[in-house]
C-alpha cells in the first residue's frame, strides 16, 4: 500500500485507529505537533487557528463533496448541514384532507345511542338542514393528530470509521 497524503481521509473497518492515523471524530490537536496538517486543514473543521486544530467530525454523517452542481446548492469544505431526527410542522406535510364520518339518518333521540355520537339538533338532521345542504361543524369534531415527536430521518446506514492521515507525504499542488 503507498504512503498516505497528509490529511486524507479514508474508510476503516476496524475498531482502532492505525499508526500515523486518527478517528475523524472532531477531536482537537495540537498544532505545535500537527505543523503539517494544520497547513492542509486549518481551522476548516474547527480549532483556534493559534493552539488547536480540529479533525473533522464524522460521527453521524456522510461525506459530500463541497462546491455547487447545477441544480445543488452550495456546500462550503467543513460545511455540516441536516439533521438526524426531524420534527416536521404544519406546512411541511403533504396537503390533505381527513373525512368525517357520520351516519346518514335522523337524529331522533336526545342522546346518542350505543353506535351512535350525535344527537337530535332542531328537529332534523344531525350533519344537514332538511335540504340536505352540509352545515359547518365546530372545530371540536376533529381533534388534533400526531404527537410532534422528532422521527429518524436517516438513509439507510453501515457503521463503519473514517481514518485521518495525521503522517505521510506533503501533497503537492498540481
Amino acid at each position: 500500500m503507498s504512503e498516505p497524503f497528509i490529511a486524507e481521509v479514508r474508510i476503516f473497518a476496524g475498531n482502532f485507529a492505525p499508526r500515523g492515523w486518527a478517528f475523524c471524530n472532531g477531536q482537537l490537536l495540537p498544532i505545535a505537533q500537527n505543523t503539517a496538517l494544520f497547513s492542509l486543514i486549518g481551522t476548516t473543521f474547527g480549532g483556534d487557528g493559534r493552539t488547536t486544530t480540529a479533525l473533522p467530525n464524522m460521527q453521524g454523517r456522510v461525506p459530500m463533496h463541497p462546491g455547487r452542481g447545477p441544480g445543488l446548492t452550495s456546500r462550503r469544505l467543513g460545511e455540516k448541514v441536516g439533521a438526524e431526527t426531524v420534527t416536521l410542522t404544519e406546512p411541511q406535510m403533504a396537503e390533505h384532507t381527513h373525512q368525517v364520518r357520520a351516519a346518514v339518518d335522523q337524529g331522533d333521540l336526545n342522546a346518542p345511542a350505543s353506535n351512535r355520537s350525535l344527537a337530535r339538533s332542531d328537529g332534523g338532521f344531525a350533519y344537514s338542514d332538511q335540504t340536505g345542504s352540509l352545515g359547518t361543524m365546530a372545530p371540536e369534531a376533529l381533534s388534533a393528530a400526531g404527537g410532534s415527536q422528532p422521527h429518524n430521518n436517516l438513509q439507510p446506514y453501515l457503521g463503519l470509521e473514517f481514518i485521518i492521515a495525521l503522517q505521510g507525504l506533503y501533497p503537492s499542488r498540481s
